[in-house]
């Protein structure tokens, strides 16, 4: 299959895969919150917090740093792979033994407690499979890891639906997510068997190398962790869980959208660390195509939610979280950085400037904990939004000088005029039918959004077929 089809075929099936997932996450969701009501899903979100948690303490950079070596020209894929795995596994199981310990220490009732340790298994599998990830991003092959989570969701919420039947209760609903994401790592090692032949190595002083060339970057998803996930389990602690739960039913639909530019990021990379130092014009042409496809993502994202929250939290949380359509506005600009963040951080990482991202990121995480420790107080879920726009703002003007002082290079995004006159246009059309039911009146102005850009010449077929053709690959 020529590459430019490749891509093409990858982009769309991990696309529907990716938002049939997002549909089943947010169905899950709102199961959930229905069933658990405000305190309940509020223990619910601190227990998945405690996932990123772990995720975060054991990351170590293995996941980015392995995608990024297998992409390199000549590289022994079966040996790296084969190693980081099993360094994987051991840190992994370290985690899922210290993980009793470390709840411990926090003041939370025993149910919560047990939830944690169960994530932590369900932490096991997690961080197995992403290490998988990397030998489909290199092979252009994402689609699989996307159909596997989509079946993961469908598990997930089989069993959330079947747990609420049978009324069993807080920690079954914490126990679908471990059954999903076993059956996500068994689905992706099977998959994996097409392009490598998974062998656990051991290979200690090549150990020692790769985490020498990897844990910047694993400080950096620490450090990031912070800014990210902190702010739930210190509105846990400081707040009630009516709080917590008010938070993150806006925060989870965020966080779902989110896999768009994970996704689109995901299939870039392995061609940025390709192009970036032996062709430099080719990589400037990608990263200013992607940052483009961004802003055209981003703009019907943020008009679409600062309009339809109402609806949207209604929903996905039903009436009991109606408080968590303001937080849902606010957060939408952290969406935007987000975005951008993804953009950045990847060609930084790429580029082999991770350990130069560090002071940004850490700058940004102590912004971020010293406010919410002082904000969240007197101003709770409220604090916790307006508090990650500014980290992820922050994260995105730091992340930004670096690229433009490393690499002379500062995005440039052709007919931003178009775009953002499509999003004009978007406005008036939410706004001349805001009394129209919500979901119409979003796809409707979503529509013609798209209708827009192509009158105002903003989007071309061929520039996304191009990014990645064989011709400009050689080239």
């Amino acid at each position: 299959m020529a590459i430019a089809r490749k891509i093409a075929y990858n982009v769309v099936v991990s696309s529907i895969s990716k938002i049939l997932s997002t549909v089943l996450a947010l169905v899950a969701i709102g199961l959930i919150t229905r069933y658990l009501g405000q305190g309940g899903f509020g223990n619910y979100a601190t227990v998945l917090a405690f996932l990123s948690f772990f995720s975060a303490i054991a990351d170590l950079g293995l996941n980015s740093a392995s995608t990024r070596e297998i992409s390199r020209p000549g590289a022994n894929e079966e040996y790296i792979i084969g190693n980081v795995f099993s360094l994987r596994i051991i840190i992994s199981l370290i985690v899922l033994f210290l993980s009793p310990a470390i709840v411990f220490f926090f003041p939370y009732t025993i149910q919560v407690k047990e939830a944690i340790i169960i994530i932590a298994f369900s932490f096991f599998f997690s961080s197995s499979y992403q290490i998988l990830n990397g030998v489909f991003q290199k092979n252009l092959a994402m689609d699989k890891v996307a159909i596997s989570e989509f079946f993961g969701k469908c598990l997930q919420v089989l069993l959330v639906f079947w747990i609420i039947k049978m009324n069993l209760g807080f920690l079954w609903i914490v126990s679908a997510l471990f059954f999903s994401m076993f059956l996500n790592f068994i689905l992706v090692y099977f998959w994996s068997k097409k392009y490598i032949l998974l062998k656990l190595k051991f290979d200690f002083n090549y150990w020692k190398t790769f985490l020498k060339e990897a844990y910047p970057i694993g400080i950096a998803v620490l450090i990031t962790f912070i800014y990210f996930k902190m702010d739930t389990i210190l509105l846990s602690i400081m707040k009630t869980s009516a709080d917590v739960g008010i938070y993150n039913v806006a925060y989870k639909i965020i966080e779902n959208i989110t896999f768009f530019p994970a996704m689109i990021i995901g299939l870039i990379f392995p061609i940025m660390s390709q192009n970036i130092f032996s062709n430099k014009k080719r990589f400037k042409y990608i990263s200013d195509k992607t940052y483009k496809v961004f802003w055209i993502m981003i703009i019907p994202l943020v008009i679409g939610t600062l309009f339809l929250s109402g609806g949207i939290i209604n929903l996905v949380g039903g009436a009991g979280f109606s408080a968590s359509a303001i937080v849902l506005r606010i957060l939408t600009f952290a969406l935007v950085f987000i975005f951008f963040g993804n953009f950045s951080n990847a060609i930084l990482i790429a580029g082999n400037k991770q350990k130069k991202m560090l002071f940004i990121l850490f700058l940004a995480a102590a912004f971020n904990l010293v406010a919410n420790l002082i904000f969240i107080p007197y101003y709770s879920y409220l604090a916790a939004s307006v508090i990650s726009v500014l980290t992820e703002m922050l994260v995105v003007i730091g992340t930004f000088f670096i690229i433009a002082k490393e690499f002379q290079y500062f995005p440039r995004v052709e007919n931003i005029g178009g775009i953002l006159g499509a999003g004009g246009v978007m406005i008036i059309v939410l706004f001349i039918f805001r009394n129209m039911n919500f979901l119409l009146s979003g796809t409707l102005s979503a529509l013609i959004y798209l209708v827009a850009l192509w009158l105002f010449q903003a989007l071309k077929t061929e520039e996304i077929t191009s990014i990645i053709s064989k011709k400009t690959l050689k080239n």
